[in-house]
């Protein structure tokens, strides 16, 4: 069955100013919400604080080491240390939502045995003990929505997944669905919990499209590989609002697919950058070389991927701001049509 979904006409665009307000309006028109958050360091944490906070929502951020008074960003501070297994229950008492975003970086360096540990144990293990201490909480929140990853379902060619699709094969996969599963203590509690499972994050402030910009801007961009491989993307601004979307939304839990309702092939995600940027883009990587370079970490980051469809958020009513590849390059890179010209 298709399902539509809309361009975000009801969301003013945030150039005009007013997105920010309207998203806060429309989940949490009764009042701030208390906001609990992890990796708030990171690309998308550090946009997300900024978010809630100019919203009027009430945030803290929850850091290893010890915790500091608030900042400019108007978050507080808590402490925990997931590496040690040490987390107060009491700590993390009395907030409406914790929003879980905490890992070590996937493709931050190469995947030695040691930094697969890292990244799995920062995922699992620091999910479990937040999963434990909300459940232990005098008073937990309503909900925990905890990040997860379309790498959950593997390399899937051509296929479509969404949801109700199983998980994939591969490093990946088998640490998505540990990493969901590590949450079960909070959804035993009682607690919505709701498993973001995120595709490729495009911002022009880090993740994937900051390390291609250099080159696409020197004209030295191009498909990876064949370039056959699916991308499902979403737009950094759809995301912020598909957390909030997700805390307010009291019938999503389990997982849901934040992407665009449009994944594209690796091929034209080039041709369109390029396009964006007014470069060429035909420099192809031959797919021997990421191996050689990158081994495993080539083919499941890179030359492989999933054609994953965000049926719940479609489902729920999200409305995207930028579901089309090109508007969101041109929103995000300050490249509108005419500059193109």
């Amino acid at each position: 069955m298709v399902r539509r979904f809309t361009y975000g006409s009801k969301l003013p665009a945030r150039v005009t100013g007013g997105w920010d307000e309207h998203v806060h309006s429309r989940y949490f028109s009764d009042g701030p919400r208390r906001f609990l958050v992890t990796g708030s360091s990171g690309l998308v944490g550090t946009a997300l604080t900024a978010l809630l906070s100019t919203g009027g929502q009430q945030v803290s951020r929850l850091v290893r080491g010890a915790a500091k008074p608030a900042d400019s960003s108007s978050a507080s501070a808590v402490s925990w240390d997931p590496g040690r297994g040490r987390l107060d229950p009491d700590d993390v008492s009395g907030y409406d939502v914790v929003v879980h975003l905490a890992g070590a970086g996937i493709a931050d360096r190469p995947w030695t045995s040691d930094r697969k540990r890292l990244i799995r144990e920062s995922r699992v293990g620091g999910t479990a003990l937040l999963a434990r201490s909300l459940a232990a909480a005098p008073a937990p929140p309503q909900v925990l929505v905890c990040a997860s990853a379309v790498g959950y379902y593997g390399n899937r060619g051509d296929m479509e997944v969404d949801e109700g699709s199983g998980a994939g094969t591969g490093f990946l996969a088998d640490t998505a669905r540990e990493w969901e599963r590590a949450a079960q203590p909070a959804v035993d509690a009682a607690i919505r919990v709701v498993n973001l499972r995120i595709g490729i994050v495009l911002s022009p402030a880090g993740g994937a499209l900051a390390r291609m910009l250099p080159p696409f801007r020197m004209g030295l961009g191009g498909p990876l590989g064949n370039g056959q491989q699916y991308w499902s993307w979403i737009a950094i601004d759809d995301l912020l609002t598909t957390i909030l979307h997700a805390a307010a939304t009291e019938g999503l839990a389990g997982p849901v697919n934040a992407v665009s309702p449009v994944p594209v092939r690796n091929a034209d995600f080039t041709v369109t950058l390029g396009r964006v940027l007014n470069r060429p883009a035909v420099l192809r990587v031959p797919a021997a070389i990421l191996r050689l370079l990158l081994r495993e970490m080539a083919d499941e980051m890179l030359l492989g991927g999933a054609r994953v469809r965000p049926e719940r958020l479609l489902d729920s009513g999200f409305e995207y701001q930028y579901p089309a590849l090109e508007g969101a390059l041109r929103h995000l890179l300050g490249r509108p049509q005419e500059l193109a010209r």
